[in-house]
């Protein structure tokens, strides 16, 4: 069997930043174990695959980390829709519409690039059992829990970008990952970055996800509706950020670097 594949570099307008994700647009269904095969073997953050489904403009999206599924992934969703447009697959003047294992994404051009509607994850403000002060030698000013992640905010953007994590104490100390952030610098608002050992990625270049608990935590924080966001990887990517109700609109750039196919 050969799939068609690309690597698109999410997030970002330049080839080598921003957050890499495979897409396999699907003429054909792939099992699960299909799918996870594929994504183990690209070894990205995440693997998205794209499914045409019988309603009008309704397509089925998954995504793989090397190690397993997951519920809900920004950079990838990107990914998938900058290439279906550019591959033809929908209009120019198309929403796209993802029926996902987090409900329905939509999906359409906008002045920046992207736009993505997701919806947004709220954070409950407590302290961590172990990293209550401190994490990884940086003062913690505020800390909230979504889901099984957690939010540790620092002193300042330069804590954020200077911080050196240890993988194995984050992984014994959480159940999916840790965002970091903290107030930004330049033209940013926020900063922040995300270490997620327990689901196969030590750190990723750039967090959709994180960014839907990040608006929440920040607007409780600040009362911001709009924020413009940089994640401080070593590869660096920027978002723009919209709150609207229990939704937060994504909005972003994205660039391909790669295509070919993968034989099974």
């Amino acid at each position: 069997m050969k799939i068609a594949i690309v690597t698109i570099d999410a997030f970002s307008s330049s080839p080598f930043s921003g957050n890499p994700a495979g897409v396999c647009l699907l003429e054909n269904p792939l099992s699960k174990t299909q799918m996870q095969a594929i994504a183990m073997e690209m070894n990205l953050s995440e693997t998205a695959f794209v499914e045409r489904k019988n309603n009008d403009g309704l397509f089925g999206l998954r995504w793989f980390t090397p190690t397993l599924e997951i519920d809900l992934c920004g950079h990838a969703t990107l990914a998938s829709a900058f290439w279906m447009y550019e591959a033809g697959w929908v209009s120019s003047d198309q929403q796209i519409r993802f029926e996902t294992r987090s409900g329905e994404l939509k999906v359409s051009k906008s002045e920046i690039g992207l736009e993505m509607n997701f919806p947004l994850i709220p954070t409950i403000k407590t302290k961590h059992a172990v990293f209550q002060d401190s994490f990884m030698n940086k003062k913690i000013v505020g800390s909230a829990h979504l889901r099984k992640n957690w939010i540790f905010e620092l002193e300042s953007a330069e804590a954020v970008e200077t911080l050196v994590p240890d993988f194995d104490l984050i992984s014994k100390n959480s159940e999916e990952g840790i965002i970091v952030t903290a107030k930004g610098k330049d033209s940013y608002d926020i900063y922040s970055r995300f270490f997620g050992p327990n689901v196969g990625v030590p750190e990723d270049p750039v967090t959709g996800f994180a960014h839907c608990a990040l608006m929440d935590y920040w607007n409780q924080r600040s009362g911001s509706l709009k924020l413009k966001a940089y994640q401080a990887s070593k590869r660096g990517g920027e978002l723009w950020l919209e709150k609207l109700d229990d939704r937060v609109l994504i909005k972003g750039k994205a660039v391909k670097v790669l295509e070919g196919f993968i034989e099974f």
